[in-house]
């Protein structure tokens, strides 16, 4: 039986810890789905818009060996219909969101991965910007 590992983010400005975080959430199964933000969605969650579409997004994620299938992501409130959807085993996220999504271990595994330390998207942009 193949073992479905699902994760969710944004993946804006792609860095180190985005790949550590994905590449550590394949090894806990057979097969990976990264949900991607659409723009909207980053817009509701961050208070702005991606540097790069969600398209374009989708596609350098998808694009790492590590990930197996992408979708986009449309709304924070469906996530348990995207584990179902896809016959999710184990739901992964970064451990700044640990806590938030334990109600979801009545319908799969919830693990909680340690983020890289000192990287981050925002950070990085507001480097840039600077």
């Amino acid at each position: 039986m193949t073992k479905t590992v699902i994760t969710f983010g944004t993946f804006d400005v792609l860095h180190i810890g985005h790949l550590s975080i994905l590449e550590r959430a394949s090894q806990l199964g057979d097969r990976l789905l990264v949900g991607v933000s659409t723009d909207e969605l980053n817009v509701l969650k961050k208070g702005r818009s991606p540097i790069y579409p969600q398209e374009q997004r989708l596609a350098l994620v998808g694009a790492l060996r590590c990930v197996d299938a992408t979708f986009l992501e449309y709304s924070l409130e469906q996530k348990s219909r995207y584990i179902r959807q896809h016959a999710a085993d184990v739901l992964v996220m970064g451990d700044d969101w640990r806590g938030k999504f334990d109600a979801f271990s009545e319908i799969c595994e919830v693990v909680y991965l340690a983020r890289t330390p000192a990287i981050s998207t925002t950070a990085t942009i507001e480097m840039i910007r600077r």
